[in-house]
């Protein structure tokens, strides 16, 4: 028997305790983003004009991430390819392909979704992008469980601590 993998694609999810409104903003605002998973999330609109701290994205807006633990030089710029206001937004990731993450109710709980595809499948990349994001959302999954939960943030902010699980 013949098991294949898809290297192109993984999805990680996680049931959290708080409204779906609150997740979408979650990923949908700059003050949302840095509450749970980035140190810098900057959002451009369509115009070129930086959006406020509660503003929400929208289709084609441009970003600009740097994460805690990783010098300045560590940054993604992208575009947000989709964003509906309540419940789904994706954006491209760079060369590690595209995200889509969909909030939604399932048995009576709240779920965040990521999917992450068109992950390139030559063997850097797999290493790179599918394993190297997967372990980085799964991660970064557990911290925005946390601090929804319980107000405890996980994340390394110290730039010195280097190879950590938690940067």
């Amino acid at each position: 028997m013949s098991l294949s993998y898809d290297w192109s694609r993984f999805v990680v999810r996680i049931n959290v305790n708080a409204p779906a409104q609150k997740l979408y903003d979650a990923w949908a605002t700059r003050a949302g983003m840095e509450y749970w998973f980035l140190r810098v999330s900057e959002f451009k609109n369509k115009n070129g004009l930086i959006r406020r701290d509660n503003e929400r994205v929208e289709e084609g807006d441009g970003y600009k991430w740097l994460w805690y633990g990783w010098p300045d030089e560590t940054v993604e710029y992208g575009t947000i390819k989709a964003s509906n206001g309540k419940d789904a937004i994706s954006f491209n990731f760079g060369k590690a392909g595209d995200c889509a993450v969909k909030i939604f109710r399932d048995r009576g709980e709240t779920l965040v979704e990521l999917t992450q595809e068109n992950i390139p499948t030559d063997e850097q990349s797999m290493h790179s992008w599918h394993v190297g994001c997967k372990t980085g959302w799964t991660f970064y999954f557990a911290n925005l469980k946390s601090m929804y939960e319980g107000g405890i943030d996980l994340r390394n902010k110290n730039e010195l601590l280097q190879g950590l699980i938690n940067a």
